[in-house]
Parts: structure tokens; C-alpha cells; sequence
């Protein structure tokens, strides 16, 4: 198993650093040159500036059982099909319950702001969402491959 990260706009980079150096996980953040990330754990992977080179190169190093965090829906859903596991930086697990609502949604929203319309963005990020990110994100790799931690 190895953690893959959408990682230009990624706010839990430090909390899945932390993680995965405790289980020893192999982890790989994508980004594009517009994003400085450097990582003294993880393999940082620089993509070109294509709009989706960094969902490509995400799911072409997605294998079964591999653990990938993005906010987009769409790579979520690609990587879903590859049999691997997705959470969002909130800690929402996408799965085959809720990914077709979560992209009909996404869906939905681009027509309406294509029409004119204005569509509000995300809350103000807070200690909360983080707590539940660390919290589901351990749940996930504890029972996907029954981990024993500290």
C-alpha cells in the first residue's frame, strides 16, 4: 500500500507525512511547478502545467489497495475504480455509495456558474476538519490493512 497525494492545494500534507512515517508508508505527492512542496519523507512528483497532468500521473501509480487524498471528485472516482481508497483533506471517505451524488453535484454547480450563477466556495478551514481527517485517514489504513501502531 502506498498513500498518493493531490498535493497542490492539499492542507494535510504535515498530518500525512506524520502517519505514514509511523506505519513506514511509501508516500507520493503530485503537484505542479506553481507549488513549492518539499517533503523530507515523501517522493514529490512535479507534473507539467496541463490541467489535469497531476489526476493522470495520480492514477497511473494507483494500484488495488493504495490510499489517495483529493478534493477532486473526479480523480476520486477514477481511483475508486482502480479499486483503491479515497478520503478528502476534510476526512470525507468517498465510495460507491456516495460518488455519483458527490459528481452530479460538482456537475451541477459548473452549469450554474456557467449561467451566471454564484456558487459560495468552502468555509474558512478549521482544527476540526483536521482532527477528522487524521481520524478517518487511521481508520482507513488500520482496517485496510490492519496496521498495528504505536
Amino acid at each position: 500500500m502506498k498513500i498518493l497525494v493531490d498535493a497542490d492545494a492539499c492542507p494535510v500534507k504535515q498530518i500525512i507525512e506524520k502517519i505514514a512515517q509511523r506505519y513506514g508508508l511509501e508516500v507520493i505527492m503530485v503537484s505542479n511547478p506553481h507549488h513549492a512542496i518539499e517533503s523530507s519523507y515523501a517522493q514529490v512528483i512535479l507534473v507539467d502545467f496541463s490541467p489535469e497532468a497531476a489526476d493522470i500521473a495520480i492514477v497511473n501509480r494507483t494500484n488495488k489497495g493504495d490510499v489517495v487524498i483529493t478534493q477532486d471528485y473526479g480523480l476520486a472516482a477514477m481511483v475508486l475504480s482502480r479499486q483503491a481508497i479515497a478520503i478528502h483533506p476534510n476526512g470525507k471517505v468517498y465510495d460507491e455509495g456516495n460518488i455519483d451524488t458527490l459528481l452530479s453535484w460538482r456537475y451541477l454547480n459548473a452549469r450554474a456558474r456557467r449561467a451566471g450563477m454564484r456558487i459560495s466556495g468552502p468555509s474558512k478551514r478549521n482544527i476540526a476538519q483536521d482532527q477528522l481527517f487524521e481520524m478517518n485517514f487511521l481508520k482507513l489504513l488500520q482496517t485496510s490493512s490492519d496496521l498495528k501502531g504505536d
